[in-house]
C-alpha cells in the first residue's frame, strides 16, 4: 500500500486561463496508507479526471503526484502498481471465475500455492465461492462486476484499488449488500481504496473519508458527520442529505441578523463577520417553536408530507421556501397554516462567499 500525494491542476485545453478552463483546479491533497476513500460529487466535477491521474491512465498538465514520497507522475499504471476496477465489467468470457481472479496473480508469477489460497479468499469475501468454476460468460452482469471487484482486489501488493462508479450495473438491491462486503474487505485486507462516485448514500457508507468535489474543486475532506453536521461549502450543504440543507440570505450588523425583513438576535457564543451572509439549518434541525421565541421566523405550510418515519413540512418565507423533517409524535400543522421556524440554533451554519464561517 502507499501514501498518495497529489498536488496539481489539469485542463485538457492548452493554455488554460480561467477556473472554466480546468477540469482540476490546483489542489493539494493527500490520500493516506490503507485508508477508504471517495471522491463524491456530480457528474463533470473532476472526480474520474482525479482518479485517473492517480492511477497514471492521465497524466496531469500541472505538478506531481508522489507515492511514498516517490514521484510517479510520469510513470504507467503498471509501473505504480495500481489496480483499477471500472464502471461497466472487464473479465474474460471465456475464462472461469476462478481463472479470471487468478489471472492478475498469473501475471506476475505468483505461487501456485498463494494464488489458490488469495482466490479462494476473495472468492470467499465476494459470496462467489460456489461459482468458481463456472464460464463467465454464462453468468449475469451483477455477477461478472463482482469479478471484476475480485481481480482488483486479489493481489496484496498494489499501491492502491481504485473503482470508478464500480456498482452501476449492479441491481439496486444487491448494492448495500456489496458496499457493505468491500468495507469488511477495507477492514480485514488493509488495502488503500479510492471509490468514485455520484452516489451519497454509496460515499457516506463506503469511505472513512469524503472528498466532496465541483466544479473541479475539492471543496471538503472529511468523515461523514463532519460533512453534515458543518458542512465547509454551501455546496456540501445541498448535496449532502435527503433533503439537503435549507439556505437563506442574511445581513449582520452589531449583532443583529436581518433575514429576509426579520430582525434576530445572533447568539451571544457566534462570533459572525458583518456584512451579507448565508443562514444554512438542515431540515432535522429545523424545529418548530412558539411565536416571539428568539432565532425563530414565521412561514406559510405549503405542503406536508407522510414519508412513513416521519413527516417532511414543505414552508415558505418570503420567496424562499424551507424544508424540515417532523418526527410522527409531533402535532403536525395542516398546509396553509402558519408556523414559526427555530433558525437559529446550535447546528445553525453561517456562510460568508459560499464557504463557512
Amino acid at each position: 500500500m502507499a501514501r498518495i500525494e497529489l498536488d496539481l491542476a489539469h485542463a485538457y485545453k492548452a493554455n488554460p486561463q480561467r477556473d472554466e478552463d480546468y477540469a482540476l483546479l490546483p489542489l493539494k491533497m493527500a490520500f493516506e496508507d490503507g485508508g477508504a476513500y471517495a471522491l463524491l460529487g456530480p457528474s463533470g466535477c473532476g472526480k474520474t479526471t482525479m482518479l485517473n491521474i492517480m492511477s497514471g491512465l492521465l497524466q496531469p498538465s500541472q505538478g506531481t503526484v508522489q507515492f511514498d514520497g516517490r514521484d510517479v507522475t510520469r510513470l504507467s499504471p503498471q509501473q505504480r502498481n495500481i489496480a483499477q476496477v471500472f464502471q461497466f465489467p472487464v473479465i474474460y468470457d471465456t475464462m472461469t471465475v476462478a481463472e479470471n481472479l487468478a489471472f492478475p496473480l498469473k501475471n506476475r508469477k505468483v505461487p501456485a500455492g498463494e494464488i489458490k489460497e488469495r482466490v479462494g479468499r476473495i472468492a470467499e469475501m465476494l459470496e462467489m465461492s460456489h461459482q468458481l468454476d463456472m464460464r463467465a460468460a454464462g453468468l449475469s452482469a451483477d455477477q461478472k462486476q463482482k469479478i471484476s471487484l475480485g481481480r482488483g482486489l486479489v493481489r496484496s501488493d498494489v499501491s492502491a484499488v481504485l473503482f470508478d462508479e464500480p456498482l452501476t450495473v449492479i441491481d439496486p438491491h444487491l448494492k448495500w449488500q456489496l458496499r457493505r462486503k468491500l468495507k469488511q474487505i477495507h477492514h480485514e485486507l488493509k488495502l488503500t481504496l479510492i471509490y468514485v462516485t455520484h452516489d451519497q448514500v454509496e460515499a457516506l457508507t463506503f469511505a472513512d473519508e469524503v472528498v466532496v468535489m465541483t466544479r473541479g474543486r475539492a471543496v471538503q475532506v472529511g468523515p461523514a458527520e463532519a460533512l453534515f453536521e458543518r458542512p465547509a461549502h454551501t455546496f456540501v450543504g445541498h448535496f449532502i442529505g435527503s433533503p439537503g440543507m435549507n439556505f437563506l440570505p442574511a445581513q449582520h450588523e452589531a449583532g443583529q441578523l436581518r433575514v429576509l425583513g426579520h430582525q434576530l438576535a445572533v447568539p451571544a457564543q457566534r462570533a459572525l463577520p458583518a456584512g451579507a451572509l448565508t443562514v444554512g439549518i438542515r431540515p432535522e434541525y429545523l424545529a418548530l417553536a412558539s411565536a416571539g421565541e428568539a432565532g425563530t421566523l414565521p412561514a406559510k405550510v405549503l405542503r406536508v408530507q407522510d414519508i412513513g418515519t416521519y413527516f417532511m413540512l414543505t414552508c415558505q418565507v418570503g420567496e424562499h421556501t424551507l424544508k424540515t423533517r417532523l418526527s410522527p409524535e409531533t402535532t403536525v400543522p395542516q398546509a396553509g397554516d402558519t408556523v414559526h421556524l427555530q433558525v437559529l440554533g446550535d447546528h445553525t451554519c453561517f456562510y460568508q462567499n459560499e464557504v463557512l464561517v
